[in-house]
């Protein structure tokens, strides 16, 4: 008798804890989010490639699609035209250069892209202003050139770019994992006006990341190691509510195949990171290189009346698409 009663206790001890974490991580028991969602153009509006069979050694601007439009990423050009388009905040990488300032550029080498010849940091700004960064953009393996001559003196400093843009949102990139990259950083940001530091976040290596806290503390933030800290302790407790303390003023990317997993997605754990003042963005597939929602077959997957951030890499498509659906 005392066996049964025991195993009725459990059972009734198991069902009540489904229920609660049923009930507290369920969309249905909370007020539906409205607004429409936050828009990260990544690199601007750039000009995109095919992602199959892409390593971290491929030159992309060998790849690139028939262009549609004139702008190359990175560029001062290319962020007026992608904030002109929809876009909340914009993506750019930075690389620190030879006489101690950061040009904003995506690649470690020049090859690729430009008419230069190196490792990008190993330059001066003014030399690395004296490139064509247009010169390697190819749509049919190399038969023609369709930006070449037309990237000369394009490539900005962060100095302009933060200039030029001092009311607008950013996620500065950091491409290396060196930790003085960070320090050199934090010494650059701390000079601005709190209010346009406020606008930043910036993402990259572990270690200029962590560097970059511990001199900004106030600073949004990114690295690997800040989303496992973030994540792993909210995805053992987050079905009780529970946000751990690393989860706050940061930023996440989630790739799109992990969302659906996470405790209360998508409006329960938006409203839940929102409220510590997190900011949740959802990258396209697994997240490795960086593919975004860049058509209307992209946007369909996304939970319905979704209000969270949405990486594109094609904005000036994205944003009318989005704007269309809300009217």
């Amino acid at each position: 008798m005392l066996k049964k009663f025991m195993k009725r206790k459990v059972m009734y001890v198991f069902l009540f804890l489904f229920i609660f974490v049923y009930i507290n991580n369920s969309n249905f028991f909370v007020e539906k989010r409205t607004g429409k969602p936050l828009l990260l153009a990544h690199r601007g509006l750039a000009q995109t490639f095919s992602m199959e069979g892409i390593t971290g050694e491929t030159c992309t601007a060998k790849r690139i699609y028939p262009p549609e439009h004139p702008y190359l990423e990175n560029t001062i050009p290319s962020m007026e035209a992608a904030f002109a388009a929809g876009a909340d905040i914009v993506e750019f990488d930075v690389q620190p250069t030879k006489d101690g300032q950061f040009a904003v550029f995506h690649d470690w080498t020049l090859e690729c892209r430009t008419n230069g010849k190196g490792v990008t940091r190993e330059h001066t700004m003014a030399e690395l202003k004296s490139l064509d960064i247009g010169y390697g953009y190819t749509a049919d393996n190399g038969k023609t050139f369709p930006f070449r001559g037309k990237g000369i003196g394009l490539m900005p400093s962060l100095d302009e770019v933060l200039a030029h843009f001092p009311n607008r949102s950013f996620l500065i990139h950091v491409k290396s994992n060196d930790p003085q990259e960070g320090v050199q950083l934090a010494q650059f940001l701390s000079k601005l006006p709190k209010k346009q530091r406020s606008q930043l976040t910036v993402y990259g290596g572990d270690k200029p990341i962590a560097m970059l806290k511990k001199h900004l503390p106030n600073l949004r933030v990114m690295s690997m190691a800040t989303m496992k800290s973030c994540m792993l302790p909210y995805i053992a407790v987050g079905w009780t509510g529970y946000v751990p303390s690393a989860c706050e003023n940061t930023q996440l990317h989630i790739p799109e195949k992990i969302a659906p997993w996470l405790w209360g997605w998508p409006d329960k754990f938006l409203n839940r990171m929102e409220n510590v003042g997190t900011r949740v963005i959802v990258v396209a597939g697994d997240g490795q290189w960086s593919e975004g929602f860049d058509t209307v077959e992209d946007i369909k997957r996304l939970p319905s009346n979704y209000t969270g951030g949405i990486w594109t890499n094609r904005i000036d498509r994205i944003a009318p698409l989005l704007q269309k659906q809300k009217e």
